[in-house]
Parts: structure tokens; sequence; C-alpha cells
């Protein structure tokens, strides 16, 4: 399995779409590798779902998303966890660990900010 975390530097990305980029994982049953970092393409409406299934991506993982986001990677057999925050390589740790859960709270665009995740 591979997963991507949002990440602005060494912590997960309070919102997916605004990340610098996206450490990479590789995961087998409980053993999870750093793989690499895929640096954003930049926020286009649609792409970025579609420019981590081409990475062969299975899983997303960031503060938060709107609704159509987690519609699109679902759409791309990407399953998406979000409300996380902290370091990267913990949230990592803590998915394989069965420990990382998502909240599910769906950012919605112009009724908060979604830098309070």
């Amino acid at each position: 399995m591979k997963i991507a975390i949002a990440c602005d530097g060494k912590n997960v990305s309070a919102h997916f779409g605004h990340c610098e980029g996206y450490a990479v994982y590789n995961a087998t049953d409980s053993v999870i590798e750093y793989s690499e970092t895929l640096q954003s393409p930049g926020h286009e409406p649609g792409r970025l779902p579609v420019f981590l299934a081409e990475h062969g991506i299975n899983l997303i993982i960031a503060g938060g998303m709107g609704a159509r986001a987690v519609q699109l990677f679902n759409d791309n057999n990407i399953e998406v966890i979000i409300g996380v925050s902290g370091p990267v390589d913990l949230a990592a740790q803590d998915y394989v660990a069965g420990k990382l859960k998502s909240t599910g709270s769906i950012c919605t665009q112009h009724e908060h900010d979604c830098s309070g995740h």
C-alpha cells in the first residue's frame, strides 16, 4: 500500500490542496517505510486526486479537505483520512498501528478557515 501524507515541512498540512508536497510511505503489513516526497503540482480543482493516483497512491492523509475532493479521491480508488495533525512520520506509524481514524470533518469553502485543522 502507498500512503501519501499532505505535508508542510515535517508536519501534516492543514489542507491537502495547499500543501508544499506529499510524504509518500510504503506499508506492508505493519511495517512502514518512507519512500519519497512528491512536490505538489499546485491546487487545481480535480487535478490532485488524478496526480496521486498516477503515482500509485492508495491512501491520502491530511488535516482537511472539501467534500468534492473526498469524492474525487474515492472515485480514483484512494481512501481518505482527514482531521489529522502533527508530524507526518507519526501519522504514518499511527495508521499502520490502527490508531489513526478519519474525523470526517469536511471543509466547506467560505464557511470557515480550514487552517484551524
